[in-house]
């Protein structure tokens, strides 16, 4: 079976949230018969490139708009290789998608996996409404991440029907070497909360940064992007801004931590990919209830706490109960650990996955 994905970025450009679920479900798949192809846009494009036991297509991006890139020569290469696919596979949101497929019409079973509503474009998204319901109405099967989404999308409920819920999952890993986190234990101790991630406007950074000024506790932080300036300016001696570290490295930090911070405070952040590295490193959480995944992976009092969103009081008190009840964030650390291995593995994602691309292509187009 092949299976075409296809959304706006892909390695090698970027690596984040999305890109890494499609890289999860193309090699979690590879054992099983599924050669995946993954379609996006890049400045310097690659026309075909191996990704470990998949492969990678890019098309020019010529212009981009409203954090979306467009291309021309797209429609082209997405004819080319949606003839020679199974299953076509587009990742929600990338307007690029609505166009591409409404274009095209592929004779082939097609599925959504909708990662997030449109938040922040509000103005736009009005003028582009009614070409997502048309895409979104066109397609054979939607999926959304947590039954959390499901429920409070709007979008998502008025294609209730036709929607299946697949949580993201992760493959596991090793414990990082000693070496490196006694390398990490001398630079930033073992005491501190982490933050990992994009540094973007919906990530709750700067209720986060109020926060450990009223409790003076150890916060490091791990990312880059549009906030890291800000982050710089304020300097504020307890928290520790690390831009780009490698995949080992935050292992190492996640072992260490005391706990895991998520203050994302926007319906942007729809579920949560960081969330689930820190369960798979058997840490308690703190996130916040905003009405998306992050709830579903994070649950309050059992994996960690849940406070309201951009209370930056709610935040410390958190942070306060958790580096004082160290037994009590083990405990939680424990429970998150069980819950990925029951519910947020890269196997079980992928096994259901596999199961809707083969019921896909037994079933004939639905009306």
């Amino acid at each position: 079976m092949k299976v075409l994905h296809v959304f706006k970025t892909y390695l090698p450009d970027g690596f984040t949230g999305i890109e890494r679920v499609i890289w999860e479900i193309s090699e979690g798949l590879a054992d099983n018969g599924v050669e995946s192809h993954v379609l996006s846009v890049g400045q310097s494009p690659q026309k075909t490139y191996s990704v470990s036991r998949h492969f990678g297509h890019q098309a020019k991006r010529d212009f981009y708009a409203a954090s979306t890139g467009f291309s021309f020569s797209i429609f082209r290469l997405f004819r080319q290789l949606s003839e020679e696919a199974d299953i076509i596979h587009y990742h929600f949101p990338w307007p690029m998608n609505d166009l591409i497929h409404l274009k095209e019409m592929p004779r082939r079973p097609t599925v959504v996996t909708y990662h997030s509503d449109i938040v922040r474009q509000r103005t736009l998204f009005a003028l582009y409404r009614p070409l997502m319901h048309k895409f979104l109405g066109s397609v054979d099967r939607i999926v959304a991440t947590s039954p959390h989404y499901l429920q409070t999308s709007s979008t998502l409920q008025r294609y209730k029907s036709r929607t299946v819920v697949i949580p993201i999952g992760l493959a596991d890993q090793r414990p990082p070497q000693n070496i490196l986190v006694e390398r990490w234990r001398q630079r930033v101790g073992e005491r501190f909360f982490l933050f990992v991630g994009a540094l973007r406007y919906y990530k709750g950074l700067l209720f986060l940064m109020e926060a450990a000024h009223k409790t003076g506790l150890p916060v490091v932080i791990v990312g880059d992007g549009e906030l890291a300036g800000e982050i710089e300016r304020q300097s504020l001696p307890n928290i520790t801004l690390l831009k780009n570290i490698c995949d080992e490295d935050k292992a190492a930090l996640l072992h260490l931590c005391t706990a895991f911070l998520f203050p994302s405070h926007l319906r942007s952040e729809a579920f949560g990919v960081a969330l689930v590295e820190a369960a798979r490193a058997g840490k308690a959480m703190i996130s916040c209830e905003i009405g998306t995944g992050t709830s579903y992976v994070n649950v309050d009092g059992e994996t960690g706490l849940v406070v309201p969103p951009a209370d930056p009081s709610a935040l410390a008190d958190a942070m306060q109960k958790l580096f004082n009840d160290s037994d009590c964030a083990v405990r939680m650390g424990q429970a998150a650990r069980r819950r990925y291995e029951n519910s947020f593995r890269a196997e079980t994602m992928c096994s259901h996955y596999l199961r809707l691309y083969r019921e896909l292509a037994l079933r004939p187009r639905l009306a």
